[in-house]
């Protein structure tokens, strides 16, 4: 029988890791030492809650992405977002105030997801939120932010709560970044991440990969310098195009195989890091994890959606409960009814099928 590739327990194997560094980054501090160690049985706690629901025919997804915010202050080539218009430049009255998030967050401890992911927009314009999570030591948060909001009051606060994990958007060296991200953007997050090391805090980098920079963002030179900055974790996001005009930086079949076959090189050379790729590690995790399989989405309005990439909901936790949430029509169909295991040209199954789902939920 082929070996399979189990992403949770890769993933959950992963951030023992991490935490084990973490706790000798923190060796002088007994506190934040204690409460390391304190977030490993969590972790196991929250695993034995999720195993006891599955075996009375109930299903919690291990993770949540949860965007905080639709605003960012940033335009970068090709956003997806932007250009599902689920970000814009100024805040919407109607997003999910500090106390709705903080509520979410409650259920989610309850439940036993143990990751939640923090995004946006730019999720480092709601301190009150990042605050708030910082106060849920049972649940780890990596925050996946472009970096140029992150200051001395941040620095401080991820100190004190290690429980808040920034993971930074980077796309290689210095030229590639700053032309899809901004003038001045690759400088600001390698400041970063020296102050993260100075101080002896965790943290990650987040890469788009596209047709332009596979071969750079996996070369051991880039990989190289990010774990001699302190990066802990890199997490691959194949890039989704959302316009004709960007189809050609999708990675094709070629790449996705050649990125894979990098990545199983560095899983084996290089444990020093954790190493995820999105959505590659799915196909040999028997298909898409998104709609409540692996993990879901809530939107800055408070919609639940199966990933950011398929932006449809049925439902939205203002009205109802997570729990709920994460058993909502569209989520039963799209598990129950095959939409999350087929093969598929680019980087994201339910965007390739984006017509079917916006069928289900009656926009077509």
């Amino acid at each position: 029988m082929e070996n399979t590739f189990d992403i949770q327990a890769y993933m959950t194997k992963g951030v023992e890791r991490v935490v084990s560094d973490a706790l000798k980054a923190t060796f002088k501090n007994p506190r934040e030492s204690a409460y390391l160690a304190r977030f490993a049985l969590a972790s196991k706690e929250a695993s034995a809650k999720r195993k006891k629901a599955e075996e009375s025919g109930e299903h919690i997804p291990p993770f949540l992405i949860a965007s905080i915010t639709s605003q960012c202050n940033l335009h970068c080539a090709g956003c997806y977002s932007r250009c599902n218009h689920a970000t814009t430049d100024s805040a919407p009255v109607a997003q999910l105030t500090d106390e709705e998030w903080s509520e979410i967050f409650d259920e989610a401890d309850d439940l036993g997801v143990s990751f939640i992911l923090l995004a946006g927009g730019e999720p480092m314009l709601r301190r009150g939120v990042i605050e708030s999570a910082g106060q849920r030591k049972n649940i780890l948060f990596p925050i996946f932010t472009n970096g140029t909001f992150m200051d001395e009051r941040y620095f401080e606060l991820f100190d004190k709560s290690r429980n808040l994990i920034p993971v930074m958007s980077i796309e290689g060296k210095k030229e590639v970044t700053d032309n899809r991200r901004g003038e001045g953007i690759y400088d600001k997050l390698i400041n970063n991440m020296d102050e993260l090391k100075k101080r002896g805090l965790i943290f990650g980098a987040s890469v788009t990969v596209t047709t332009e920079n596979v071969n750079e963002v996996t070369s051991e030179a880039f990989l190289n310098e990010l774990s001699s900055r302190g990066c802990k974790a890199i997490i691959f996001v194949e890039f989704v195009p959302v316009t004709d005009e960007s189809m050609h930086l999708a990675p094709g079949e070629k790449e996705r195989e050649y990125l894979k076959n990098e990545i199983d090189k560095l899983r084996r050379e290089h444990p020093e890091m954790v190493y995820i790729s999105f959505p590659g590690d799915e196909k040999s995790s028997g298909g898409c994890v998104a709609a409540g399989r692996g993990f879901f989405h809530i939107n800055s309005h408070g919609g639940a959606e199966p990933c950011p990439f398929s932006p449809y909901s049925d439902i939205n936790v203002r009205d109802t409960s997570l729990r709920e949430a994460v058993n909502s029509k569209l989520f039963r169909t799209l598990r129950e009814g095959g939409y999350l295991l087929d093969e598929h040209q680019g980087g994201c199954t339910l965007f390739a099928r984006k017509d079917e789902v916006e069928k289900l939920v009656g926009l077509n």
